[in-house]
């Protein structure tokens, strides 16, 4: 099943009988059999016509809206889950202050060893880099978090080790793409700016397939409510934001696949993709979304996609059966 991305500014998509078409200037672009198509992802200046529309919809497939260089607008959804069932059980967990301590931990101490394991992964393939302080840092945050009581000091142990994480990450670009600290809003440099696009499609992901399950994607458990954030997708993407997007920027980067002539300065919106590079960082992040990796969350290995089918799924067991919430990690 096809993920399409719409990037040709002023294309339009469209529906024949049996296939969705991309069309520019009334020239056919692109045409795709209709059952190959999975979720649509559009950027910028596209439209899309009320019969592709309606298609989509009446297909469960969900189309999501970015600007030109990976800003969330928004999504054209299907219906939604009826499961109010789970989401009555999410609402009673979000009350729960034992719960979302647990569940805050287990996040943080995820995302903690697979920040540590990228590093040591590295440092294994470069000796002459010296990432010992960087270690021992790092794992005195991890000895921390079981003892804090509280969210928000679990979040200031995740604060924390994110600083020193970004420090050795900087460590590790071998290319003439420096970086030297975490930039959101707007992204800075172009390591930034691929952290910040690689950050949006997994969330853009995780969001798509908690609202699928019926969860309510605004109601999280590390990440606390705040209006319009997908906070419940934000948490499950938390320990695999280290594991998948910083090793595929480290990938293009220092395999010389996007260099600085890729990125150009938008002023108020940051160091952004152009157009060509932004067709090549999608094919890329195709190929790596598929490649299937050994994890603590099935006995073969999977691809990212599927591990974060299984991430959702245990997250409703957690919250209905009361099992207990198992966090990604990445197995050396």
């Amino acid at each position: 099943m096809a993920i399409i991305y719409l990037t040709e500014q002023s294309s339009k998509l469209s529906k024949t009988s049996k296939r969705l078409v991309i069309e520019k200037d009334r020239q056919t672009l692109l045409e795709i059999p209709e059952f190959k198509v999975e979720r649509v992802l559009v950027f910028g200046n596209v439209q899309i016509t009320t019969q592709a529309m309606a298609f989509l919809l009446d297909n469960g497939i969900e189309v999501s809206f970015l600007s030109l260089y990976g800003k969330y607008r928004g999504r054209l959804s299907p219906v939604e889950s009826k499961n109010a069932q789970l989401r009555i059980h999410q609402y009673q967990k979000h009350l729960d202050s034992d719960f979302k301590i647990a569940l805050a931990k287990a996040i943080v101490h995820a995302k903690l060893h697979n920040g540590r394991e990228l590093l040591m992964r590295y440092a294994r393939n470069h000796p002459e880099i010296d990432f010992s302080r960087d270690k021992t840092e790092m794992e005195g945050c991890v000895s921390h978090i079981e003892h804090k009581q509280s969210v928000n000091s679990v979040m200031g142990v995740e604060g924390a080790a994110a600083s020193v994480y970004f420090k050795a990450f900087g460590k590790m670009l071998r290319k003439e793409l420096g970086f030297e600290r975490r930039q959101r809003r707007p992204p800075k440099d172009p390591v930034n700016a691929l952290l910040s696009l690689g950050y949006t499609l997994i969330g853009n992901e995780m969001h798509s397939l908690i609202c699928a399950v019926g969860f309510d994607p605004y109601i999280g458990f590390f990440h606390g409510i705040d209006y319009g954030r997908p906070s419940l997708a934000l948490d499950l993407i938390e320990p695999f934001r280290h594991a998948i997007i910083d090793r595929f920027t480290l990938y293009l980067v220092n395999n010389h696949l996007l260099t600085e002539k890729d990125f150009e300065d938008k002023g108020d919106e940051g160091v952004l993709l152009n157009d060509d590079a932004r067709k090549r960082y999608f094919a890329e992040y195709e190929r790596y979304m598929t490649k299937e990796v050994e994890s603590n969350l099935s006995p073969v290995k999977k691809g990212f996609r599927d591990l974060f089918k299984i991430q959702v799924h245990n997250m409703h067991d957690v919250i209905v059966n009361k099992e207990t919430f198992t966090a990604y990690q990445m197995v050396d």
